[in-house]
């Protein structure tokens, strides 16, 4: 039984000329949970996002994409956890992570924001109690590169481990609705 978990918000920027950017991993992960488990996204303006229902195992399970751009993701999360009276920690954030190499996928609970945009409007809006999946996009190697590198397409390469971080991710979400917080980070932290 998973830890109460009641919501799946991907974190991304809307719009075709963001769709493809490292950025929208988040975005990715989330629709990859919406082709495995048959959910079809539909616009819901009180949630400021695009929301599905899945099943995952025996969980009823919210999936969002907030339509607002990455630094002001709270807002959407806010709304959600407000209408279906959840905690932050009912809520798993997926999203991308610089300080992972492409194809690492970890989670975590709490935290700092580490400088993401979106996990500080999460935090302002939440505060940092929620679970996240950190989906490693790796590092362009100086600071003043990382706007550029977010807002950039990975290379081939690193779309392919991406992708199957992805699908190892999913794995590790359905063991988490099956078995517990425990057993899904022991899974995904084990796996090559």
């Amino acid at each position: 039984m998973a830890d109460s978990l009641k919501a799946v918000i991907g974190l991304g920027n809307p719009g075709a000329e963001y769709a493809r950017t490292r950025h929208n991993a988040g975005f990715w992960f989330a629709d990859h949970l919406a082709r495995a488990y048959r959910g079809n996204f539909r616009v819901e303006s009180k949630f400021g996002g695009e929301l599905t229902r899945l099943r995952i195992g025996s969980a009823d399970v919210l999936l969002l994409k907030p339509a607002t751009f990455m630094n002001r993701s709270g807002e959407a999360a806010q709304k959600l956890v407000q209408f279906y009276k959840l905690t932050p920690a009912d809520v798993l954030i997926a999203h991308d992570e610089l300080d992972l190499p492409a194809g690492t996928v970890r989670l975590k609970r709490g935290g700092g924001h580490g400088g993401h945009n979106g996990l500080r409007s999460l935090h302002q809006h939440l505060g940092e109690d929620y679970l996240r999946l950190r989906i490693g996009i790796g590092h362009p190697g100086h600071r003043d590169l990382v706007l550029n590198y977010v807002l950039g397409r990975a290379s081939g390469a690193d779309q392919a481990l991406i992708d199957d971080a992805l699908a190892r991710a999913q794995a590790a979400v359905e063991t988490l609705f099956n078995q517990g917080w425990d057993k899904a980070a022991q899974q995904l932290h084990t796996e090559p």
